[in-house]
Formats: structure tokens, C-alpha cells, sequence
């Protein structure tokens, strides 16, 4: 092939392998697969080997470098590469867009370009790109804002980055823009890493910018960068010469993309602030979906002509702010260490935290998994530590700041005796159990007696969640139930906002409860719902006004075995079990703790007549017209009492449809049976 038709061709396979490039890279359409296009870049190749005269810089050739620099150049900025302010919540907006009306002397939001234009704040490094005649001369980083360095070797490596420009583009173009990596690339690179035995990368962010300072292209051009462009930074003086000019944000990112730069399509023009909030809310729950790493909004007013009116203040523009996401890692205190005790009997110690948002939830816990990873982070009480969370991940305790330590630190012991039961703790490999093998699943199932309907009735928190709640060592006691807050439970997998919201919102509604129920629900042996109304009847007579929880320990520590015995229907055996759950400290403890968090009795007497007094029912098969639980709580409201076994002295058997062996008994005792239809008339 001659030079002239050598030329043509290397013509040709430049526009059409930057056209394939472009479409790839920029608008994500592939047109041609990886292997025909590596085929054309080959031919491309070997036609400028023939001829290095017909070698430009905008070839795409020239994307991976020659030989590595021994240092780069430094760059003064045309024009000074400014940094954000930084805003975290709904009011440090407000209190930024209030400062920028101040400032203009004005309100805000009359002309049609105003508004705010929202873009995706991405974890990756800022860089400059500058065009001559649409040819890419130079790329540097920010550096300090004036000066940064020349890296333009390696930027010509990033493929979403065009080394010619398209369309009708200014002479001189100063565009900036962010280098970042994708998630996928580096997990391929941490992979690679992991195979070599070699340290792996910390983030994405730090691979992006460390790659962008190799001296040696080849090297970034392994690593497969990407980028967004998201301003012009040229002389407006100097575009406006040329015929372009651009009111607003949004027009201006319109226009980058015309001359083929890839932009963000995610990034939105926006109305209002409660939009903003709306944008930034959406994407904190949903960043995960992205392909790369972001750490919150860039809010920008719209209307150009105001940005520039609005100013700089120190090194960042007063109409424009970061609106960061929650961190996925803060700082806050250990203020205890509780240990918890799963349905297997293991110990866990769990971290009880000065609250803290971290991910977008404010946690309050953090598990520590076990008291080797307490050594190992060398954690005392009182400690100054990070927490870290990341999408689902449940938070946790990362490191320690010991420099920040006073000396009034405490040092944890792992406990010695089981705080459910008092039995012997017992080590086995890196965890401590509870040496008596029952006492796991017995403390699960006390957990589900009270939330269960007839105790506290806490809807939506069944054993199911009750058993995520102790896995996760949220929970070691009932009282800890009524102790979690919404970002507890939000942090866990599979656990949304409004499930989360859900549960505390029914927590809070059912922390008042009636005697009957509260007795019934501390699962004192031998204690039904039957026993607990008499009780609650001993109660009520010993003290009218009783309000409090631990008003109730007082009355039953002072009531003697023989005192309890006197009460209807308690035998000895229920005496005995009554008068050691009330002087036993656990149970103490839990009943006071109950009531520091919110427990209370509701006021009223204890109905003990009615027209079924002394009338005792059993109740078997399903009724149509109401249900067990209601129909249990109609007998008690007029006096009646309910058994769950037929004995002599059930006065009736109440039998819906499908009855049990309840009917057969009651029918060899020569029990009254009553229908649905005769029961509810009795009503």
C-alpha cells in the first residue's frame, strides 16, 4: 500500500474506530464487538509503524503511551479549580440558599432558568482537560486549585475521554471533569491482587487517583478508568467571540455532550429544594445500583448568570454545595458492652454506642462478635471508635482511636455465669456458650411469650423476627425489645425503612398494657392468663392506684409463700413458682428495666363480676363470628374465667366448627356444651 492510500485508510480507521469508541464508551451502545474492533486498532497500528510520519495525537493509537515519565510537569490553571463546601443534612441546604438570597439581595426562583441543577457527586479524582482546534493538548489534576500536574499521557489512556472533538466545538476548550473506576474493574483488580498475594486496594477512589499518577501509561491503560465531564471552564469572553454561549447548567452539559464527552445521565435539573431532597434521598438508598462509587449530590443554581453573580467564597462557589450522603464510616463512643445470648446459648457481646448515623440510619449497637475480636481490636468501655457500614452490612467496630483515650477507659470481662440463667459459661474454639444446652431455645421461646397476643401483643414482631433480633445480638431480654430504635433495625439485611418505622411505631403504642396481660407476659411458671387475672385482682386490692412496674415487685417481694397461698386457686406449687420469680434479681432487674423504658400499667379496676362469675369456660375449634382471643376477652370482661383443659370444674365447653378431643372429655364429664349461637347469646 502506497503513503497516499496508506493515509485514506488511517483516515477512515481513525473516525471509525473513535465513532465505535464513542458510541461504547459515552452513549453505552455497543456496535462491534471487542474483538473486531482490537482487529481494526491492529491494522490501524501497523499501517502508522509503515508510515510514523502519519502518526497525530489524536490517533487512537496514542492512548497508551510510549516509554514512562521520570516526573510530571507542573500546570498553572487557567482559571483556579475550585473545591465544595459541604452540607449533610435537609437544613444545612436551606441555611446555604438562604446565604446565597442574602448575598443577591433578592428571592430566588422567579425566572424560568432558575432552579438547581443536581449532579452526582462521583468518589473519583477531578481533572482538566484542555483542546486546541478540537485535538486534545493537555490533561492535569487539580492539584491545589492553581497548580496541578501534567498527566495528559495518561488521560489520553481513558477511552471515554475524546482525543478529537465532535461537532461545532470552540477553538480553545478548557473542560472539567472526574476520573473514577467502576465497581466491576475493581473487583477484577482486587482479584488479580488477592492471586498475587499482594495487599488489596482500600477503594476505588484511591486506585483511580493512584493510577492517574503512574508514570508509566501502560500501567493506567491496564486498568481501565472512566470519566465524566461536567463543566467548561474557558474565558466566557472567549466563547461568546465564537457564538456559543450557554444560560444555564443544564444547557452547558448539553453542549459537552454534543462535542462528545460523556456526561452523567443520571444528573437532573431540579425545581425546588424539597426535589433536591428528594434527588439525594433517592440516590443514598439506591447508590448501590450504580456501576461506581458516589458520595452524595452536587447542587448547583442553574441559571449561570447568578452563579457567577453569587461569587467565591474561600476556594468553593457561594451558589453551589456538596450535599453528602451519610457516611458509610463515623466516629462515636462505646458507652457499654451488654452480652447477649442467642437460640443456641451463645454469648455475644454487643456494643452499646453514643448514637451515631452512619449509611443512612442512626445506629445505636454494633455486635462484636465475640470476646477474641475485643482483643483484637483492643477495646475498652469508653473507647473513641470507627464504625463502618456499607450497604446491607450490619455496622460494625473497625478500629480503635487509643489516642484519643483519657484513662478513665474500662477494660471488658467476658461474664462467667450465663445472665439468663446463671449456669456455668463454657468456652468452645472462639465462642462462649452457656453450659446448659437448653438454655438457648427455652430464653427464645420466654422472648415469644411476650410478645405473643395474649402479653403485650406486639403485631409484626413475631418469632421469626424475634430470632433475627437475637442472631444479630440485638436483644438479650425481653426489655431490650421495647430498648431498639429504627436505625437498629434498619441497618439489618432485608430490613426496609417502613418495616423498620413499622416496628418501633407498635413498640411505642403498646407500652401501656393492662395487669393481667403484664403478669402473663413475664412467663412465671405455672402463671396463665387465668392466674395472672387473680393476681392482678391481688394487686389491685393491695394497691388501687398502681401505675408503676416496679410498684407490683414491691407488693409480691413483700407477699410470703403463705400470703400467696391464701389468693383463690393458687395451690402450692404456684405459691412456690410466684414467690421465687419475684425475689429472683433477674427478674427484678428486667421489671425495673421495663420500666425506665416507657412500661406502665393502665389505670382502672380489675373486673372481677359480671354475670359469668365463676362460670370457667374452655374453648374448642374455630368460630365464625369472633374471634378466640376476643371471645377469651368478653368472658373475662363479665366475670367468667378461661381454661385451656377441660376438668370438673369447667362450667361449659364452648365447641365451633372441627372441635378437638376437648368435646369428647367434656361430653364423658357431662360438661354443658354450647354451640357459637348459644355462647354468643349468653353474651
Amino acid at each position: 500500500m502506497d503513503k497516499k492510500t496508506a493515509q485514506e485508510r488511517i483516515e477512515k480507521l481513525k473516525k471509525e474506530i473513535d465513532r465505535y469508541r464513542y458510541s461504547y464508551h459515552v452513549l453505552d451502545k455497543s456496535l462491534i464487538s471487542d474483538e473486531a474492533l482490537d482487529s481494526l486498532k491492529k491494522e490501524l497500528f501497523d499501517l502508522e509503524q509503515q508510515y510514523p510520519d502519519l502518526i497525530t495525537s489524536d490517533s487512537p493509537t496514542q492512548r497508551i503511551g510510549g516509554a514512562p515519565l521520570k516526573a510530571f510537569k507542573k500546570i498553572q490553571h487557567e482559571k483556579a479549580m475550585l473545591s465544595f463546601n459541604d452540607a449533610f443534612s435537609q437544613e444545612d441546604v436551606q441555611d446555604w440558599f438562604g446565604r446565597i438570597e442574602n448575598y443577591l439581595g433578592r428571592k430566588l426562583g422567579v425566572e424560568p432558568e432558575d432552579g438547581f441543577f443536581c449532579e452526582l457527586k462521583i468518589d473519583g479524582l477531578a481533572i482538566e482537560l484542555i483542546y486546541e482546534n478540537g485535538i486534545l493538548v493537555r490533561g492535569a489534576t487539580r492539584g491545589d486549585g492553581t497548580v496541578g500536574e501534567d498527566v495528559t499521557q495518561n488521560l489520553k489512556t481513558v477511552e471515554a475521554i475524546p482525543l478529537r472533538l465532535k461537532g461545532d466545538h470552540p477553538k480553545h476548550l478548557v473542560v472539567r471533569g472526574e476520573i473514577f473506576l467502576n465497581k466491576k474493574e475493581f473487583a477484577r483488580m482486587n482479584k488479580e491482587q488477592e492471586k498475587k498475594g499482594e495487599k488489596i486496594y482500600a477503594n476505588p477512589r484511591n486506585v483511580a487517583a493512584g493510577s492517574i499518577r503512574q508514570l508509566d501509561s501502560k500501567i493506567v491503560a491496564s486498568r481501565k478508568l472512566n470519566s465524566f465531564e461536567y463543566s467548561v471552564a474557558s474565558p466566557s469572553e472567549a466563547l461568546a467571540k465564537e457564538g456559543i454561549h450557554f444560560k444555564t447548567h443544564e444547557e452547558e452539559h448539553q453542549l459537552l455532550h454534543s462535542w462528545g464527552f460523556k456526561i452523567n445521565p443520571d444528573n437532573k435539573l431540579i425545581k425546588s429544594l424539597k426535589e433536591v431532597f428528594d434527588f439525594r434521598d433517592y440516590w443514598e438508598k439506591h447508590r448501590e445500583k450504580l456501576l461506581y462509587e458516589v458520595d452524595g449530590i452536587v447542587v448547583i443554581l442553574n441559571n449561570n448568570k447568578i452563579f457567577e453573580t453569587s461569587g467565591i467564597i474561600g476556594k468553593a462557589p457561594r451558589a453551589a454545595i456538596a450535599y453528602k450522603f451519610s457516611p458509610r464510616e463515623a466516629t462515636t463512643i462505646v458507652e457499654e458492652i451488654k452480652v447477649q445470648v442467642g437460640r443456641t446459648g451463645v454469648l455475644t457481646p454487643v456494643a452499646t454506642l453514643r448514637p451515631v448515623r452512619v449509611g443512612g440510619v442512626t445506629i445505636s449497637h454494633a455486635t462484636l462478635h465475640n470476646y477474641d475480636e475485643i482483643q483484637r481490636l483492643n477495646l475498652k468501655i469508653g473507647d473513641t471508635v470507627v464504625v463502618s457500614r456499607a450497604g446491607d452490612v450490619i455496622p460494625k467496630i473497625t478500629k480503635v482511636l487509643r489516642e484519643l483515650r483519657t484513662g478513665k477507659e474500662k477494660e471488658f470481662r467476658m461474664l462467667t455465669q450465663c445472665p439468663i440463667d446463671g449456669s456455668r459459661v463454657i468456652k468452645e474454639g472462639a465462642l462462649h456458650k452457656c453450659s446448659n444446652k437448653d438454655c438457648g431455645a427455652r430464653h427464645k421461646e420466654q422472648l415469644y411469650h411476650f410478645v405473643s397476643r395474649a402479653s403485650f401483643d406486639l403485631r409484626g414482631v413475631g418469632p421469626k423476627i424475634i430470632d433475627r433480633f437475637l442472631d444479630e445480638g440485638l436483644i438479650s431480654d425481653a426489655a431490650d425489645i421495647f430498648d431498639l430504635k429504627a436505625g437498629d433495625i434498619k441497618a439489618l439485611e432485608r430490613f426496609g425503612e417502613k418495616s423498620a418505622e413499622n416496628i418501633i411505631k407498635e413498640l411505642s403504642a403498646k407500652k401501656k398494657i393492662t395487669l393481667p396481660r403484664f403478669l402473663y407476659s413475664l412467663g412465671i411458671i405455672h402463671v396463665g392468663e387465668e392466674t395472672a387475672r387473680v393476681l392482678a385482682e391481688k394487686a389491685h386490692s393491695l394497691n388501687s392506684k398502681l401505675k408503676k412496674p416496679s410498684e407490683l415487685l414491691i407488693i409480691f417481694s413483700n407477699l410470703s409463700l403463705e400470703n400467696l397461698q391464701e389468693i383463690p386457686d393458687i395451690g402450692p406449687a404456684v405459691a412456690q413458682s410466684i414467690f421465687e420469680y419475684f425475689q429472683d434479681k433477674r427478674s427484678r432487674v428486667l421489671i425495673k428495666k421495663l420500666e425506665k423504658l416507657g412500661i406502665e400499667i393502665e389505670a382502672g379496676k380489675i373486673k372481677s363480676g359480671g354475670k359469668l362469675k365463676s362460670l370457667v369456660f374452655v374453648l374448642t375449634g374455630s368460630l365464625e363470628s369472633i374471634s378466640r382471643d376476643a371471645a377469651k376477652e368478653k368472658i373475662r370482661n363479665l366475670g367468667g374465667e378461661v381454661s385451656e383443659t377441660v376438668s370438673k370444674k369447667t362450667s361449659y365447653l364452648v365447641a365451633g366448627t372441627d372441635p378437638g378431643s376437648k368435646l369428647e372429655k367434656a361430653n364423658q364429664l357431662g360438661i354443658k356444651i354450647l354451640n357459637e349461637k348459644e355462647f354468643l347469646k349468653m353474651l
